[in-house]
């Protein structure tokens, strides 16, 4: 349930999801369709947005609960 996560992450930084939209070059309702679960990320968003967020793709993922790169423990 990687959507939950990309919604957790920006919103714990009070992001808007035209924020989040703008860094990937997106509409904010492409976006929105990502966090709803409607559309799946393409690989390189979720790549821009572990190293926006300062996070792995397994945390955005949901394969690990560690957010911070270096300490990897799977779920």
């Amino acid at each position: 349930m990687y959507f939950q996560r990309l919604r957790d992450l920006r919103e714990d930084r009070d992001l808007l999801q035209k924020d989040i939209a703008d860094v990937l070059g997106i509409t904010q309702t492409v976006y929105s369709r990502y966090e709803r679960g409607f559309q799946t990320i393409p690989v390189i968003h979720l790549l821009r947005l572990a190293d926006f967020y300062g996070t792995t793709t397994d945390y955005i993922l949901g394969r690990t609960n560690t957010p911070s790169p270096g300490t990897h423990t799977t779920k």
